[in-house]
């Protein structure tokens, strides 16, 4: 049953003002790069991730997507699936219909607990094959992890399922890169339940703090080289960051060691 079209989930977006929402600008931390987080309906793992993300001690930009046709979270049995549209239907208003379906059972199963974290960090669940890349955000900017994403690009995605690292990968092909603009993909593989979630929300977060390490001095590099230009390298300019490039499977291969549970693949694709 698809529930989006009820009045309360397609009224006018209203996304949650916490006055750190637009925590990941990395002010005070220097160099960021920004982040993607991708899972199959926005939910759980990739939600995970954004708020882990977002909420380090020295946060990152980031934001999140879907790769699904719809949103699909459990109901009371396998076949009785909750079914609600991507962009248009709140993580509020999926807390409160669930909840008034049946508090006990979405309660118990960690759905509720979910939503609520959910809504701490963004609207509603977005939808990665309706993303314009490269346009501004501007309507998103009390989500978690805001700042430095207002252009509508990011460095890094990283998806948390195969077949998900699958969707973007060809969604990127089929655009055909009008940007001309390098993007590293990665699939780090976790098992879609809140116990793994939490697991690999850690694993992801000491990624992207190896990556950022990686990617500051690769760019200090470029200034020194350039007499200070970090233009080409903050703009993901191929040249300015070939050093930062040709890290990266380094840089896996050391995290992958410590992380063996999570299997991870990565490409480096453009948008």
């Amino acid at each position: 049953m698809d529930h989006s079209g009820t009045e309360s989930q397609q009224n006018t977006r209203q996304r949650p003002g916490e006055p750190d929402a637009g925590a990941g600008s990395g002010g005070s931390g220097g160099f960021k790069l920004k982040f993607c987080t991708v899972c199959a309906s926005n939910n759980n793992r990739s939600m995970e991730a954004h708020l882990r993300l977002t909420t380090a001690p020295s946060p990152y930009p980031t934001i999140s997507f879907g790769t699904g046709s719809l949103v699909r979270l459990p109901g009371p049995s396998i076949s009785q699936p909750n079914v609600y549209h991507f962009n248009s239907t709140s993580y509020a208003a999926m807390y409160n219909e669930l909840a008034a379906k049946d508090q006990r059972l979405y309660r118990a199963n960690g759905i509720l607990p979910m939503l609520e974290r959910n809504k701490g960090v963004k609207w509603g669940p977005e939808r990665w094959q309706d993303w314009q890349v490269g346009v501004p955000r501007a309507e998103y900017k009390t989500d978690k992890g805001y700042m430095g994403t207002e252009a509508g690009t990011v460095d890094i995605v990283i998806t948390c399922e195969e077949r998900c690292w699958d969707a973007v990968i060809d969604d990127l092909l089929t655009r055909g890169s009008p940007l001309n603009r390098p993007v590293h993909v990665f699939n780090v593989d976790i098992k879609d339940n809140h116990e793994e979630a939490l697991v690999g929300g850690k694993a992801i977060l000491e990624l992207a703090d190896a990556l950022n390490g990686a990617a500051a001095e690769e760019r200090e590099a470029w200034g020194q080289k350039t007499g200070g230009g970090m233009n080409g390298f903050d703009s993901g300019h191929a040249g300015a960051r070939a050093g930062f490039d040709e890290r990266v499977p380094d840089i896996l291969a050391e995290w992958q060691e410590k992380w063996p549970t999570l299997p991870a693949l990565w490409t480096l694709a453009w948008f």
